[in-house]
């Protein structure tokens, strides 16, 4: 082992981490159902369903914390010791959330420690432990027991350290430094809806250790990723990642249905891509969501994972671009999905609070949402195709209101290329969007042009939305309309900020209704800043009922588009409130569900009858062979 110098040092040092200062949720302008149900025992499912080991170990729950002093202490390894972070923060959550037990903003710097014990066996036999992270906002630099084992930068990916030369024996002490400039000037990085100063559509941010961490035992040769496509013809392209040691090494997948039954077994070499057939396999889609469990062993390294047999394709139907899942037309209807909550801000404060908004979408006969310029964690897209809810994935923009240099423009290209090979695997996810409104959408060229044949190399499985609303110059797969509060969807009638229905792609309305109802007080974000930007919403209507007509003459109008014109998919404004915003299905605390069931369900239905009469007989103009990139 290193460090063992260390250790008479480090018995010089008392480690109090449980003198610090005690954890309790913070005073909040808003609560929801779940905010004092979870407890400290945060998180606690194995956090990545894709890649699943059964040893493994959680460091979800009470870590320290303090403020950092600022860069020099990482550029000259000034590395503070638990006893000096004099603050318990729950983990994982935003630094800025009640949740947190900081609720502190403007926190660009940051240390953040806990200790820890590796499970006696951990390491026999040659193996390695390892240190995941699923996310942390914006730069971490972590170390343990003082040493620096690793860096990350961007703050929706998840990333992995291997620890082993660096543990000691008993105790041992994990340090990670954070730093997170969100939207501060000079600043243009991937931060979504963040804003430092929140107003109206922006919202507060997310800083620190936001999603899972946790700790696993491998081999020393281990299987490192899992890229997996099943098409409806049965196919499955597969790539097995693994360590460098196991370069040439074979490999066992077995396939089995959700009764247990295997219906596929083979072999195959890692690190290349290979395919095997399933025979008749029963397809994914979003009225029939049926999931296979995937087990690959390579030497004594053993994974779990699962794919849905779908394929996602373009055609052609009475001369109008439809997309087409497994060959046929539907009409996609979602929800303009923003994944904040009062409690936890980007973090929800539990599992089956996440499922529970994807759960009222599905129960309203949505079969769609747009995941908006955020990126979740693997349970959440896990959920979505164990519900059955097609996704829209956005690539986190930059901030609105700037525009990127050359470097910054590279970087976060280089993190759009992290969120298609992280997510790729997902049966729900269908699109990506590359801009959202041409927010730091570079002008001076089309950075579009080459960014969706990128996208379309690395996942050539499904579809792009290389512009979603304006700044569209007819590249991707889809043209894609904002209007508030009608659609325009394929229509030949259009707004001075979009542009005329391109039939040569499909029609999307990417963004329309944003209508809202104002709530009492103890519905919405109690932030005096937030509730005066509420006159802010498109749209303000009086009445609940009022509200719900609206609706239905706005959902109406869309049918009409449906039969009439070229529309193929839409997305409402929104799924909750959040902060100013009051136009949800659901308030910011979902506690009140704004629809009238019975007439939205009809609305929606009416919506998927109008898309099933226009389904003639498919004339597909190509099916995107399901392959991956070389590795």
């Amino acid at each position: 082992m290193k460090l063992g110098f260390l250790k008479s040092c480090l018995a010089l040092v008392p480690v109090l981490i449980s003198l610090a200062q005690g954890y309790e949720i913070k005073n909040l302008p808003l609560d929801t159902p779940w905010t004092h149900t979870s407890g400290t025992d945060a998180w606690p499912e194995y956090p990545r369903p894709q890649l699943q080991r059964s040893q493994w170990k959680s460091l979800n729950g009470l870590w320290n914390w303090k403020e950092g002093a600022g860069a020099d202490e990482v550029l000259m390894n000034i590395v503070p010791l638990p006893d000096t972070l004099a603050h318990e923060v729950l983990i994982p959550s935003c630094l800025e959330s009640a949740l947190s037990g900081i609720q502190k903003t403007n926190m660009t710097y940051s240390w953040f420690a806990r200790r820890f014990e590796v499970p006696e066996g951990w390491t026999d036999n040659g193996n390695r432990v390892m240190l995941n992270f699923e996310a942390v906002d914006y730069i971490a630099t972590v170390y343990v027991n003082s040493q620096r084992v690793g860096d990350q930068v961007g703050g929706y990916w998840h990333f992995s350290l291997d620890i082993t030369e660096f543990l000691l024996h008993g105790n041992n002490t994990l340090q990670v430094s954070v730093f997170d400039p969100t939207d501060a000037e000079g600043y243009q990085i991937p931060v979504g809806k963040q804003a430092l100063s929140p107003s109206h559509i922006f919202y507060t941010p997310c800083t620190g250790i936001w999603q899972s961490v946790w700790m696993e035992s491998v081999p020393s040769q281990y299987i490192t990723q899992l890229d997996v496509a099943a098409g409806m013809d049965g196919r499955i392209n597969m790539t097995v990642g693994t360590s460098g040691g196991a370069s040439n090494s074979s490999f066992q997948v077995t396939v089995a249905d959700t009764r247990g039954n295997r219906v596929a077994y083979a072999n195959g070499t890692v690190n290349r891509p290979f395919t095997f057939v399933v025979g008749s396999p029963h397809l994914w889609s979003p009225d029939d969501p049926t999931l296979y469990n995937i087990s690959v062993t390579m030497g004594r390294d053993k994974v779990t994972s699962y794919t849905g047999f779908r394929t996602i394709s373009v055609g052609e139907i009475d001369g109008v671009k439809r997309p087409l899942i497994n060959g046929e037309f539907f009409f996609q209807f979602g929800t303009l999905d923003q994944g904040f909550w009062p409690d936890g801000i980007y973090t929800p404060p539990n599992r089956e609070a996440m499922v529970y908004d994807l759960q009222q979408l599905k129960d309203l006969g949505f079969n769609m949402f747009r995941k908006h310029i955020k990126v979740e964690n693997a349970l959440f897209y896990q959920a979505c195709d164990q519900l059955g809810l097609l996704v829209i994935q956005d690539m986190p923009s930059m901030p609105a209101n700037g525009m990127p240099s050359d470097s910054q423009q590279a970087e976060w290209e280089r993190q759009l290329d992290i969120l298609i090979t992280q997510h790729r695997n997902y049966p729900s996810i269908y699109t990506w969007i590359i801009y959202n409104e041409g927010w730091a959408q570079r002008t001076d060229y089309y950075p579009e042009a080459a960014l969706t044949q990128r996208v379309k190399q690395l996942d050539p499985t499904r579809l792009v939305d290389a512009t979603s609303g304006w700044h569209d110059h007819g590249y991707g797969d889809w043209h894609d309309n904002h209007h508030y509060a009608n659609p325009q969807c394929g229509t030949p009638f259009y707004s001075t900020q979009s542009t005329p229905y391109d039939p040569t792609r499909m029609a999307i309305q990417g963004e329309f209704g944003g209508i809202g109802n104002n709530v009492s007080i103890e519905h919405l974000w109690n932030v005096k800043a937030a509730i005066s930007t509420v006159n802010q919403t498109y749209e303000i209507d009086l009445t609940i009922q009022d509200w719900n007509y609206r609706a239905h003459l706005l959902l109406s109008e869309l049918r009409d588009q449906v039969e009439k014109f070229a529309c193929s998919a839409a997305i409402w404004t929104q799924t909750t409130d959040v902060e100013g915003e009051v136009n949800g299905l659901l308030t910011y605390d979902r506690r009140v569900l704004r629809p009238d069931v019975d007439q939205w369900k009809a609305d929606i239905q009416a919506l998927k009858d109008a898309g099933a009469a226009r389904n003639g007989k498919a004339k597909k103009l190509r099916t995107q062979k399901l392959r991956l990139p070389a590795s």
